[in-house]
């Protein structure tokens, strides 16, 4: 996604509803640059446009969570593809930036397979001929679009996983946590399956605690995150042999898409 892209949803999320007039202003582009993004990021369901506008989809929890701070999540995904070799299989959690880690994956890996317990995530990369995912059975949660209760247990229990990748909600002292008791049941459940366990946070999330514990801080091996967590968190990690991986912004780009000298050395200061 081209980086006015992210700018142009970051607006539209802030505003809810934005006129393609004031895109194009805000944006320095011209309207009919404005409709190509926007009929880009509508094809992924980011939004929706009409009659002029860009609005954003509020009656999609799951969407509407992508594209709150995509930029930085979609940092995050990237930089955690770079751990997942071509052939590995790997457990993703619910949340956007797994969601985002998926598509990564089924773009630029080989012969991945995903085993998720999210039928949204399943849903929003089935248009990718290389997609190879097993969507584990369980009662279905229609406001996050996942699948909870015992037979994810029982499904996941008869697979193997390299790695599993998980998307909390907040963190605390005694590790990450979820904001609904039976998917961090669940995504509990996933793990005993998978050999290393792998948090996709932004920086703001491991700041906020939420309401039950996923896993305590000595289960978990790396945090990929987009800025650096602040000192108390960051000790708590360091004391627990935790990983942290900070995804690097991204460089800008000029209005033709490519990166300008000058941009690039002002960025590597």
């Amino acid at each position: 996604m081209h980086i006015r892209q992210t700018k142009l949803l970051d607006i539209v999320n802030r505003k809810q509803k934005v006129s393609v007039t004031d895109l194009a202003e805000a944006l320095n582009v011209s309207e009919v640059t404005i409709r190509k993004d926007l009929t880009a990021l509508e094809q992924k369901g980011l939004l929706h446009r009409e009659h002029g506008y860009a609005v954003m989809s509020a009656s999609n929890k799951a969407l509407h969570q992508l594209s709150f701070n995509y930029e930085r999540k979609r940092r995050i995904a990237v930089r955690a593809a770079e751990s997942v070799k071509n052939g590995e299989t790997v457990m993703l959690s619910s949340g956007a930036c797994c969601t985002l880690l998926a598509e990564e994956l089924t773009i630029h890996k080989n012969d991945v397979t995903i085993i998720t317990n999210s039928a949204f995530l399943a849903a929003f990369i089935r248009k990718y001929p290389k997609t190879h995912v097993i969507l584990l059975g369980g009662d279905y949660q229609n406001d996050a679009q996942v699948l909870v209760g015992p037979l994810v247990r029982a499904c996941a229990s008869q697979f193997s996983a390299d790695k599993i990748f998980v998307s909390p909600d907040g963190f605390g002292e005694q590790g990450s946590m979820s904001a609904n008791l039976m998917r961090a049941e669940a995504i509990r459940a996933m793990a005993e399956s998978a050999d290393k366990i792998i948090l996709l946070a932004e920086a703001a999330t491991l700041e906020r605690k939420s309401l039950v514990q996923e896993f305590p801080l000595d289960k978990i091996d790396c945090i990929y995150t987009d800025e650096r967590p602040h000192c108390s968190t960051l000790k708590q990690l360091e004391q627990h042999g935790v990983q942290i991986e900070v995804a690097p912004p991204r460089v800008p780009k000029d209005s033709q898409g490519v990166i300008t000298l000058a941009k690039a050395r002002h960025h590597h200061k």
